[in-house]
């Protein structure tokens, strides 16, 4: 595709998507959105990995940003995105994908993405996943941040901070778990560590939100 010369105000993108019709849609979108310079397209992993590559040895247009499928034929989105970085590309990416479990999240996240889109978010959270790792930070779709902060617990510390915000004590949680209460305050700091969330309240209402516990049965 044609591009023309970049600013260096607005974000560079390089979009991978196999299917025309919908990277079609997302150039026109990015394009329309403001701020951000589409400086190129690949409709399959191998090419896009061969195109990537080529912009870090010419030094020039390198994009800030890859939004990149992750279901590629071939060689598949993740892939493309751990070889990519692995060998010098600089750009961060963006992982686009149908699935919302946590599985997939994770494994995006693993394999090197800084964000994860799920695919029929609207363009505000195209432009907002783009713009904030643009800017050195990870960005998760709405649907998923819930599942992806409970892949980061262990069943035991689900276990405990379901039993926390049904307004059980550690003592009890100790007796109802056949652990000690030792224990079970080791499972309650670490998960307040991974949620970042640090009083009895917020870990309740956490609770609600990720379906742990019914609200109405509170």
């Amino acid at each position: 595709m044609s591009t023309s010369p970049a600013s260096p105000s607005l974000i560079r993108v390089f979009v991978v998507e196999d299917h025309t019709i919908v990277r079609q849609g997302l150039i026109a979108l990015l394009q329309a959105s403001g701020g951000v310079e589409v400086v190129g397209e690949a409709s399959n992993g191998l090419t896009a990995l061969e195109r990537l590559l080529a912009f870090e040895e010419e030094a020039t247009q390198t994009p800030h940003v890859v939004l990149c499928d992750l279901g590629l034929p071939g060689l598949g989105g993740l892939e493309v995105i751990e070889r990519a970085l692995a060998q010098g590309c600089s750009a961060r990416f963006v992982a686009l994908s149908m699935y919302h479990d946590a599985v997939w999240v994770q494994r995006a996240l693993t394999a090197g993405a800084s964000a994860y889109l799920v695919k029929g978010s609207g363009v505000q959270d195209l432009v907002a996943a783009i713009s904030a790792v643009s800017q050195g930070q990870t960005w998760l779709s709405h649907s998923v941040q819930g599942s992806a902060e409970q892949s980061a617990l262990t069943p035991r510390e689900r276990e405990v901070l379901t039993f926390v915000a049904q307004g059980h004590t550690s003592k009890e949680i100790s007796a109802l778990l056949n652990i000690s209460s030792r224990t079970v305050e080791h499972h309650r700091a670490r998960l307040m560590e991974k949620l970042s969330i640090f009083d009895v309240a917020g870990l309740t209402r956490y609770a609600v939100r990720v379906g742990l516990i019914d609200a109405h049965l509170k």
